[in-house]
């Protein structure tokens, strides 16, 4: 998946250690309110919009009625957990002054789309969702195994991604009309 040739690039270590601080000096600055907005362009393609990024196309695939043209919103689920994962191995890595060569992250969820977004099988006791994710963590450096078990522990204790998926979160919904 990745290339191997090239090295990994690190982070701002100084910058890590100042935000470090300042969450340890005042926790409420951690406390965040992310937001994102999706628009339908046509069919099952959706471009998600994200602060002043370019938007990022979720779509489906041809046996879910889709065009194939990019991943479906379950796909992008084990994307921001592999993402948010990487993420906080290389911080992990930075804080300990490890140097990572190589970061891979694999995901596999099984899920049950029987329910077909609402109009199939919809029984009053069916869970939609992923039931089971694996993943699967690939690491290099010039650390030892000791440490970079340490490594990847702290960041999946600590993933936002991976605690949302652990726990429930409120969630609501309201419906404008226009």
């Amino acid at each position: 998946m990745s290339n191997s040739d090239l090295p990994l690039a690190g982070i701002d270590a100084e910058g890590l250690d100042r935000l470090s601080c300042n969450a340890k000096e005042d926790p409420t600055t951690g406390r965040k309110t992310l937001k994102a907005t999706t628009v339908c362009e046509s069919g099952f393609r959706n471009l998600t919009y994200v602060r002043d990024l370019s938007p990022v196309l979720v779509g489906e695939p041809p046996a879910l009625l889709g065009d194939d043209s990019a991943p479906n919103p379950s796909e992008m689920v084990l994307a921001a957990l592999g993402s948010c994962i990487s993420v906080g191995l290389l911080a992990n890595a930075t804080h300990r002054n490890v140097r990572l060569d190589k970061i891979e992250v694999e995901m596999e969820g099984d899920i049950d789309i029987s329910a077909v977004w609402g109009v199939g099988d919809i029984p009053e006791d069916k869970v939609a969702g992923f039931s089971d994710i694996r993943v699967k963590v690939t690491l290099a450096a010039d650390a030892s195994d000791e440490v970079l078990q340490e490594i990847h522990d702290n960041a999946i204790v600590w993933s936002p991604v991976v605690n949302t998926m652990r726990r429930p979160v409120r969630l609501d919904s309201t419906l404008t009309i226009g």
